[in-house]
């Protein structure tokens, strides 16, 4: 996972990585190649992405997913629809997979379109996945049933996958973890480690995370209890 405050260079990293733009000094290097000497084209191949916001085409359902490889079979498209649990909510459209999602992906939930972009991820079958903030877009219920399914299908295989993420709830079992600062590693190590170092802004971070959760569900407890009285009433 790679975390840090806004601005501090997370999701600078990724368009490095994917080559939209090439760095001034060092280099970047995948399996031991430098990737300013690998076919740009094949680099692209190689890697997937789930943004926060996905793109997605006024089309149907299943040439939107189809998308991740133009010449998978709809029987390929079905599976990796169900691996990524879409298939529930397909099952309830009246049209199912030629459902037309409309221009942006307006006919359908933030986690839905979500469910959408990791079954195309998995139809293009990159070795390397990149989940640009990914989920912080969604309520914590859609996210934390979105993160559980992201879960168990990238553990069931040997790819790399990197998250980026504000939310430091949502990376904290990644087998490592590195903390930038105005564009530069501030520390790095898995989430035990990180709580544990001194001075470390992970678990300055993370404080203040989990106090902003807490607070915000002592708010909602508060205003639950509220509208039960008012009921009563």
């Amino acid at each position: 996972a790679i975390v840090g405050p806004s601005g501090s260079g997370k999701s600078t990293i990724l368009r490095l990585v994917f080559r939209f733009y090439d760095i001034q000094s060092g280099r970047i290097l995948i399996d031991g190649q430098d990737i300013r000497e690998v076919d740009l084209d094949s680099l692209r191949r190689a890697i997937g992405v789930v943004p926060q916001d996905t793109p997605l085409f006024n089309d149907t359902i299943l040439e939107n997913v189809r998308y991740g490889d133009l010449n998978a079979s709809d029987e390929e498209v079905q599976r990796v629809i169900r691996e990524a649990q879409l298939d529930k909510l397909i099952h309830d459209l009246p049209e199912g997979l030629n459902t037309i999602v409309g221009e942006r992906g307006m006919m359908i939930s933030g986690g839905e379109k979500q469910r959408l972009a990791i079954a195309r991820l998995l139809l293009k079958k990159s070795p390397i996945t990149f989940f640009d903030e990914a989920t912080s877009a969604l309520d914590t219920h859609t996210e934390q049933s979105l993160l559980k399914t992201i879960r168990t299908i990238f553990r069931e295989n040997s790819n790399t996958n990197i998250s980026i993420a504000h939310r430091l709830r949502t990376v904290a079992d990644s087998d490592k973890i590195i903390v930038l600062e105005k564009g530069h590693v501030r520390e790095e190590g898995d989430h035990y480690s990180l709580l544990q170092k001194p001075d470390s802004l992970y678990a300055e971070l993370w404080n203040i995370q989990e106090n902003l959760d807490l607070d915000e569900e002592l708010l909602a407890n508060d205003q639950e209890k509220e509208k039960d009285l008012t009921d009563k009433k």
